[in-house]
């Protein structure tokens, strides 16, 4: 055996120094790029009717809104409180269908059982409209229904 071996060359430390550059940039690009609300509401904000019994909604990813009101732009939408915002802008209970089909699209065939329609709907919004909504959601088998309400007293 020789008095010199040869020495081992291992691999060599990674250079982290770039390292919390690179994480605030993704972070402040996320920060930048993430949008908090996917919908503007063409109606007015919806005084809730108060509930006696309240159940926290699970899956929220999976909730499709439906919002009845009276309209912020009476003009361009007619007045009175039987207007249906369906994402960004106002339409009939005829529309429902292809809202519900086109929000079912966008997740796996697993998840559809647990899919629910949240309706929002105006203290002094006709009940008929509800019904036509519900009839409508019925037509396309969208029956795991929520009405939203404010907290009862």
């Amino acid at each position: 055996m020789s008095k010199f071996g040869k020495k081992k060359k291992g691999m060599p430390a990674v250079n982290t120094a770039a390292l919390p550059d690179i994480v605030f940039m993704l972070l402040f690009f996320f920060m930048v790029t993430t949008t908090m609300r996917e919908t503007d509401l063409r109606i007015e904000n919806p005084r809730l009717p108060s509930a006696s019994e309240v159940k926290k909604l699970e899956h929220k990813s999976l909730v499709t809104t439906i919002y009845v009101g009276k309209s912020k732009d009476t003009e361009r939408d007619g007045a009175g409180f039987n207007r249906i915002q369906l994402n960004d802008k106002i339409a009939t209970a005829e529309a429902i269908p292809a809202f519900i089909i086109n929000a079912r699209s966008k997740v796996s065939e697993a998840e559809v059982p647990f899919m629910t329609t949240s309706i929002k709907a105006d203290k002094e919004s006709s009940v008929g409209t509800i019904i036509d909504i519900r009839l409508k959601l019925r037509d396309v088998n969208a029956l795991k229904l929520s009405y939203s309400a404010s907290k009862g007293d």
